[in-house]
């Protein structure tokens, strides 16, 4: 299975772009880093995706995948 993936990226101008990284669009800007990071999850948990969320740094600061694991633990 690959892995589709949606993003939550700072702008130098000081809003956050929520895209998927093989998209030259952005899906939404936003000003504030938690309305991207709750719209980029609604889409994420829609589309079975995985997200990732920057810092300003650029660095990951957190991941999830939101698809049916075809092979979950027991228990």
């Amino acid at each position: 299975m690959s892995k589709k993936q949606v993003w939550v990226s700072p702008n130098p101008d000081g809003w956050w772009r929520v895209h998927k990284p093989w998209d030259k669009r952005d899906i939404v800007h936003l000003d504030k880093k938690q309305e991207a990071v709750e719209r980029a999850r609604e889409i994420a948990r829609n589309q079975e995706n995985e997200l990732k969320i920057q810092n300003k740094d650029g660095k990951i600061s957190w991941s999830n995948s939101y698809w049916r694991d075809p092979f979950p633990p027991r228990g």
